[in-house]
C-alpha cells in the first residue's frame, strides 16, 4: 500500500489522512512533519510469555503545521499517551501507524514531548526483506530493525534520516542479560528481574536501536594498547565463549585497519553478541554487531563478515543515507571495508578481490542500478560487489593518497549525520580533484557493466 502524502486546502494534514512518506522505498513509514531529538524506552519484558510493557518518551519539534502527529507502530497497543504533560483524549492506531491528536495544531517550530504506555506481545513485520524487528529465539531475543522493523517494539517516526539520542532501559527475568546501544550505565537487580539501561549518546536511527536478550556472559578481547585503542567486548552464551575468541580473534587488528583506513572509530565502544541460535546472516546495530555461531570460524567467510559488520559503525551508522536508494554507500563501502582486510591480513589483495567480483558480475544478469536499485533489490549482492568496484574504480584514478585522504574527510565532516550520493561526489570532486560524476554514473546509473578498473 503507498500512502501519498494529502493534506487539506489549508495545508494542516487532519486527523484522518494518511502520513505522508519521505521515501519511497518504505511507503507508509516516516514523515517530514517533526523530528525527534530524543527517545526514553522503558521496557518490561516477560520472556516466558514474549509480554513487552513499554513507556516511550519522545521529544520532538515540528518541522511543519499539523494537527495530527503520527507514529510508526506494528502489532503493539497504546494504552495512555500524553502530551507535554497532558493526557491526549483522542488517539487511535491503525494501518501500523499511530495518530495522536492535540487539542491545538502543532506549528513549525514547536517543541512537545510525548508520553506513550503500550504493550503487547512484539513480532517481526514481514515485508519485501523477510521478517525484520523483534524476534524471539529459542532462549531470548533478538531485534534485527533493517529497514523498517523498529516499530515492532517502540513508536517511532522511522525513517534513516531522523536521528536520536537514546536512553534505553530493558527490565527482564534475572540471569538473562539485555544488551542494548551505547554504554551500560546502571545494572539494578531484583529477586526476579534485572533493569539494564544503557546510554545512546551519539544520534542514531530509529532502524539501527536493538535489544538483545540472552544468557550472555561479556568477555573483553585483548586489544593491545595504542593510542585511540577502542575498548571491544563480547557477549555470549558461556558454552560458546573459546569460539567467539577463537572466532573473534583478529578483530582488533580489523579495528587498527579500519581506523588506519577511514579514521577513528565514531563510538566510544563496540560490542558483539553471539546469539546461541543459528543465524541466517549477521547483522550490525549501531555500536554492536550480532552474529551466530555458525559465523565464528577461522575461514574468509566468516572473518569477512565479521569485519563487513564492524566497517558498518563508519559506513551505515555513523554515515546514514538520507534515503534508501543511496544505500550502495553503505554496503559498497563495507564490501570494500572486506577487501582492505583480506590484503592486510595477507589472504588476498583488493585486486585479485576486485576482479572476481567484476568476473562474478560479468556472468550474471546486467539489469540493476545500484545507485537506485529499488526496494525489491536493495539488498542485492550486486549493489555490495558493484558499489564496491565503483570504489575500486575511483582510487585506481585518484590514487591511493588522494583515495584514503577521501575516505577519512567523508566520514569526518558527516559524523553521525546522513549522507546521499550526490553529497559523495562532490567530496570526491573537492578531495580528489577528479571529475567523480563521469568516473561514478556508468558504475552506480547505468545497468551495463563497466570494464574492470585496473591501475
Amino acid at each position: 500500500m503507498s500512502f501519498a502524502a494529502t493534506s487539506s486546502p489549508d495545508g494542516v494534514r487532519r486527523p484522518d489522512e494518511p502520513s505522508g512518506s519521505p521515501d519511497p522505498y518504505v511507503p507508509g513509514h516516516g514523515t517530514n512533519a517533526y523530528r525527534v531529538t530524543r527517545y526514553e524506552l522503558d521496557l518490561d519484558y516477560k520472556l516466558a510469555s514474549n509480554r513487552l510493557n513499554g513507556r516511550a518518551v519522545l521529544h520532538a519539534e515540528a518541522d511543519r503545521a499539523a494537527s495530527a502527529v503520527v507514529l510508526d507502530l506494528a502489532g503493539m497497543r497504546a494504552v495512555k499517551i500524553s502530551l507535554n504533560g497532558k493526557r491526549v483524549r483522542k488517539f487511535s492506531q491503525r494501518a501500523e501507524q499511530l495518530v495522536v491528536v492535540p487539542d491545538a495544531a502543532l506549528l513549525p517550530g514547536d517543541r512537545f514531548t510525548l508520553d506513550i504506555r503500550y504493550e503487547g506481545n512484539p513480532a517481526p513485520r514481514r515485508g519485501l526483506w523477510g521478517e525484520v524487528g523483534w524476534e524471539e529465539l529459542t532462549d531470548g531475543v533478538l531485534v534485527a530493525g533493517q529497514p523498517n522493523g523498529a516499530a515492532s517494539w517502540f513508536p517511532c517516526n522511522d525513517h534513516p534520516q531522523h536521528k536520536a539520542s537514546y536512553r534505553i532501559a530493558v527490565t527482564t527475568d534475572v540471569n538473562y542479560r539485555a544488551v542494548c546501544n551505547g554504554l551500560l550505565i546502571s545494572r539494578r537487580t531484583g529477586s526476579s528481574r534485572e533493569t539494564w539501561t544503557y546510554e545512546q549518546d551519539e544520534p542514531m536511527s530509529t532502524y539501527l536501536a536493538t535489544v538483545q536478550i540472552g544468557r550472555y556472559d561479556v568477555l573483553t578481547l585483548d586489544t593491545t594498547p595504542v593510542p585511540g585503542s577502542v575498548p571491544q567486548h563480547v557477549a555470549v552464551p558461556g558454552a560458546l565463549a573459546d569460539a567467539a575468541r577463537r572466532g573473534l580473534a583478529r578483530q582488533p587488528e580489523m579495528m587498527r585497519t579500519f581506523v588506519n583506513s577511514f579514521g577513528p572509530y565514531p563510538f566510544q565502544e563496540y560490542t558483539v553478541v553471539v546469539a546461541e541460535d543459528e543465524l541466517e546472516i549477521p547483522l550490525e546495530a549501531q555500536t554492536l554487531s550480532i552474529f551466530g555461531p555458525n559465523h565464528l570460524n577461522t575461514d574468509w567467510e566468516s572473518q569477512r563478515l565479521i569485519a563487513h559488520e564492524l566497517s558498518h559503525q563508519w559506513f551505515g551508522n555513523s554515515l546514514t543515507v538520507a534515503a534508501w536508494s543511496d544505500i550502495w554507500l553503505h554496503e559498497g563501502f563495507a564490501c570494500y571495508a572486506e577487501w582492505l582486510w583480506s590484503e592486510a591480513a595477507g589472504v588476498m589483495s583488493v585486486a585479485d578481490r576486485a576482479a572476481a567480483a567484476w568476473r562474478k558480475l560479468a556472468a550474471g544478469s546486467q539489469d540493476i542500478v545500484v545507485g537506485d536499485p529499488g526496494p525489491e533489490l536493495m539488498f542485492d549482492d550486486r549493489v555490495y560487489k558493484r558499489g564496491a568496484l565503483a570504489l575500486h574504480a575511483l582510487r585506481n584514478r585518484c590514487g591511493d593518497l588522494a583515495f584514503f585522504a577521501l575516505l577519512h574527510d567523508w566520514a569526518a565532516n558527516n559524523r553521525h549525520a546522513s549522507v546521499s550520493t550526490a553529497g559523495f561526489i562532490q567530496t570526491a570532486d573537492r578531495v580528489a580533484g577528479i571529475d567523480s560524476e563521469a568516473l561514478l554514473h556508468p558504475w552506480l546509473f547505468e545497468e551495463a557493466l563497466p570494464a574492470l578498473p585496473v591501475r
